[in-house]
């Protein structure tokens, strides 16, 4: 038992060593106010909507997913350049890309960037962030507003069709509980199965 903590120990030590990229966002007035999310080179992120928040959303992002984020950011120089444009447009949030490698830190702020591969890494960022959105409200939903649980669904699908949907197999066990649950309404209970059958099985891209 003893050699078994040791090695879930260590196994956790070199998890919390892995490279993350922290992004956040603070934009009083929007909703919500304050997001930030950090991914790991392995994919295993959180989702939070308070600079205290002590309990995150946990979730994991495909290794595509992660690969695509790290890669951007090595674009970038892991955030050792300045990105403000310096133009002078609207307030659309305080922004903030981080990266974290043991002793290796490096943080970047703007607030509007001409830069491609920062608008790409922000958008990336935002989908991921969309997502988790949709979770918390399909998770709500499913909770505590079975009528408005469709909704949700239809919310979820549009997204997925429009491909700004990450980390989608976190959305697996509810909407297994949609769709094996009767007390649901069969709309709901329809499009839940069919989601899920179509992150299990992903159609090919057509070229």
């Amino acid at each position: 038992m003893r050699l078994l903590l040791l090695s879930l120990a260590a196994v956790s030590l070199w998890a919390a060593e892995l490279p993350k990229l922290t992004y956040s966002k603070s934009f009083p007035g929007s909703q919500p106010a304050y997001l930030a999310i950090t991914v790991d080179r392995e994919g295993n992120s959180t989702y939070q909507e308070a600079p205290d928040d002590d309990n995150p959303l946990a979730f994991k992002l495909s290794p595509r997913e992660a690969e695509a984020l790290f890669a951007k950011a090595e674009k970038l120089g892991r955030f050792t350049r300045p990105l403000e444009s310096g133009l002078k447009v609207a307030r659309m949030g305080d922004k903030t890309f981080r990266y974290e490698d043991g002793a290796e830190k490096h943080e970047v702020k703007f607030n509007y960037s001409l830069d491609p591969d920062a608008q790409a890494l922000l958008n990336w960022f935002e989908i991921v962030a969309e997502s988790e959105q949709y979770f918390i409200a399909l998770e709500r939903a499913v909770k505590f507003d079975k009528l408005g649980v469709n909704d949700a669904l239809l919310a979820l699908d549009i997204a997925m069709g429009n491909d700004r949907l990450a980390a989608r197999e976190q959305f697996l066990p509810l909407l297994d509980r949609v769709a094996k649950n009767e007390t649901f309404m069969h709309m709901a209970r329809a499009r839940a199965a069919e989601l899920a059958e179509y992150i299990r099985n992903p159609k090919p891209v057509q070229k």
